[in-house]
């Protein structure tokens, strides 16, 4: 018999004091109260840890071992409870490599797309590339210098696990003699052993030849056999130089330049067939910052200017002083005295040519043993890759190096030849730029063949629908690309439950922690049809919220007090909006009739704005280059819709400006002309939603 309630008995976890409670299924139920009085000791302490446990004691032995066992909460019995989902406000993700999109399967859905409808262009000329002819390719082979020796191979398997055992006993049977695996040429007469659980690369060697005029019959054979065994794709390797893949699918007539099998790893950024090999699909770089290796340019370098190189000897005289007989002080009299330049001018004042020198080496061998001076970026480098102390790598990061846009793929992640594959002159990377509503609307007008059409019909469905889902939770201003690791406490939650609204689950305990917290008024509504969309799907969903239009829509309202803390943990009433109006000792009832109100001061503080903190061309993401005053000595609330650019300004721009003035941070600030009013400031604080 299906239970229609769940039923809470004696429970005591934390500050709740043996309650018994009854929660009706298949409803929107909002747990309310103050600030605790057991709110959460009772949905996720409680039903949450019960759930979850009862879930996982329910599969094998086996599984269990990788889940790890919970604690059986403080409670006598829960009866009618069903596997239990919690949605709460911590960080998704700290994985750089996690995004929006990620997250959210749109840009698994983005990369299929691509794979089956997007036009490939060439990367150097972008022009849009055809299938490429057997005698092109043969053509582009015989351009290599004669004498050339080269291999004709067939790639087979590109970056996949396995053994394969059959396929080189086929190939062997085949009149195969020799395979190329991981780089390694291979006899098939050999017993081949492979790591099931590496990716491996294998090719068969259908030729080798040296290029000559009179070779073409035969390189032309042989290229058409390779072409045939490897389903269009041949690989020409320069012996011990260069290996170039040839396709008849995908190739520039003009340029000569070739694209392998589009496949969705291709616009992996988790790939090696699709990240950028500079950054590795980060889209960033970590590098000595010129800037913290020379903070003061005022100074000269015999006053320290060269801030790694200087000995802490504070002086009256200067900021710092070389020591005695410093290793690097002989080093950079050598420098000077070749060069001709004096250690006494300041480093700002030094030709650009001598800074170049002093930071990243000289072109010249000046040295007695033949050897160039080594400049100071140069040797961080090298001590920070090649050292094998953790305490010299941690102090070099920390002290001068930051992070960079990748100048490869300008943060994109993607190799080029991936960026250049369009649908309606789009690239992925711009697509995923997009805001979501900007998607939205992309999607909505986008133009394909009806061949495309046909193709792509359920994968934009999905996209469509996921897209449409983030925008219900109020989610329509952050981008598809944007790091998790930048989502604030209530983002991330509010994507958490976009994505189970996805999974489309039936017969499930959602638990959600504040989901309106950060939303603008004008976007709760459309939160609230979104949980009550979770809720027909035939699951409860308990909310705990102080929100009162949220607690307006619940079908069932649970106000837990009448204090905090050991005056908590009570259930002060259980029922509908008017049960708990109508109850005395409900707070909650009192200021949500009206009966009580937060009073507004009688008098407000003066502001002075005479001092102020002053942003000037504020224009980080979607800040349109303003100029903001915010008074010092005063309570300031910086508010706004959802998306309006209040974090940005905040966080992104003035905290950090304040951080990186103040504390020296390494963190750059947000795009601003400047800050003005530093001078009346000493330290800064940033609290935000972190655990």
């Amino acid at each position: 018999m299906t239970q229609d309630k769940i039923t809470i008995k004696g429970a005591r976890e934390h500050n709740l004091k043996n309650i018994n409670l009854e929660i009706p299924r298949n409803k929107l139920v909002v747990i309310t109260g103050l600030s605790g009085s057991g709110k959460s000791s009772l949905a996720f302490d409680t039903i949450y840890a019960e759930g979850q446990r009862r879930y996982v004691e329910s599969l094998s032995a086996y599984a269990r071992q990788f889940l790890g066992q919970m604690q059986k909460p403080d409670v006598d019995q829960i009866i009618g409870l069903s596997p239990a989902v919690a949605i709460q406000q911590k960080g998704i993700s700290r994985n750089p490599r996690s995004t929006v999109g990620t997250l959210t399967e749109i840009y698994d859905y983005l990369r299929l797309l691509f794979a089956r409808v997007g036009h490939p262009h060439c990367p150097k000329c972008g022009r849009e590339i055809l299938p490429q002819t057997s005698q092109q390719i043969v053509e582009q082979v015989l351009n290599l210098p004669e004498g050339s020796r080269i291999q004709v191979l067939a790639p087979l398997v590109r970056g996949r696990k396995g053994v394969y055992r059959e396929l080189f006993q086929r190939v062997r049977q085949e009149g195969y003699v020799r395979v190329r695996v991981d780089g390694k040429i291979y006899g098939l007469e050999e017993e081949i052993r492979l790591d099931k659980n590496k990716k491996h690369n294998i090719e068969v060697v259908v030729d080798r030849l040296v290029i000559r005029p009179e070779v073409k019959t035969r390189l032309t054979d042989s290229i058409e056999t390779a072409l045939k065994l490897a389903q269009g794709m041949v690989l020409i390797d320069t012996t011990g130089k260069r290996s170039s893949l040839f396709s008849i699918h995908n190739a520039c007539p003009h340029c000569g330049i070739s694209m392998g099998e589009i496949s969705p790893r291709s616009f992996s950024f988790n790939s090696p067939y699709g990240a950028c090999s500079s950054c590795s699909g980060l889209g960033t770089k970590i590098e000595i910052e010129p800037d913290l290796v020379v903070p003061d340019k005022s100074l000269s370098v015999n006053e320290g200017a060269l801030f790694p190189w200087s000995s802490p000897i504070t002086t009256r005289r200067h900021r710092w002083k070389w020591a005695a007989r410093s290793y690097y002080y002989e080093m950079l009299e050598d420098v000077s005295d070749y060069y001709g330049f004096s250690l006494d001018i300041p480093f700002k004042k030094l030709p650009e040519k001598y800074q170049n020198i002093l930071l990243y080496s000289s072109p010249d061998e000046i040295y007695e043993s033949g050897e160039p001076f080594e400049g100071v970026i140069t040797q961080l480098e090298r001590r920070y890759h090649r050292t094998e102390s953790d305490f010299v790598r941690e102090e070099i990061f920390n002290k001068y190096m930051t992070t960079r846009v990748c100048p490869d793929c300008q943060g994109k992640r993607l190799k080029k030849e991936s960026l250049a594959v369009t649908i309606q002159e789009k690239s992925i990377a711009d697509i995923a730029a997009f805001s979501i509503k900007e998607a939205q609307g992309f999607f909505n007008k986008i133009s394909l063949s009806p061949t495309e059409a046909l193709i792509g019909r359920e994968v934009l469905k999905e996209i469509k629908k996921r897209l449409s889902f983030l925008i219900n939770v109020g989610l329509d201003y952050i981008t598809i690309d944007r790091p998790a690791a930048t989502l604030a406490g209530g983002e991330a939650e509010r994507i958490h439950l976009a994505t189970q609204i996805g999974s489309s689950l039936v017969g499930v305990i959602y638990i959600l922690d504040e989901p309106t917290i950060g939303l603008h008024p004008r976007d709760v509504s459309r939160l609230i049809s979104t949980l009550e969309d979770l809720r027909d799907l035939a699951n409860t969903v308990l909310v705990v919220e102080h929100d009162p239009a949220t607690i307006h829509a619940a079908d069932h309202i649970i106000d837990l007090g009448p204090g905090a803390g050991e005056k908590g943990g009570r259930v002060v009433v259980s029922g509908s909006l008017s049960k708990i109006i109508a109850n005395p000792e409900s707070l909650t009832g009192a200021y949500i009739s009206g009966k009580l109100k937060v009073p507004l001061p009688a008098k407000r503080r003066s502001v002075d704005f005479k001092r102020v903190l002053e942003i000037k061309g504020a224009a980080q993401f979607n800040l349109k280059n303003i100029d903001v005053k915010i008074p010092l000595g005063a309570f300031v609330c910086i508010t706004g819709v959802s998306g309006s650019g209040k974090s940005t300004l905040i966080q992104e721009i003035l905290y950090k400006a304040l951080a990186q003035k103040i504390y020296h941070s390494k963190e750059k600030p947000g795009k601003h002309k400047e800050l003005l009013g530093i001078g009346n400031i000493d330290k800064v604080i940033n609290i935000d939603q972190s655990p």
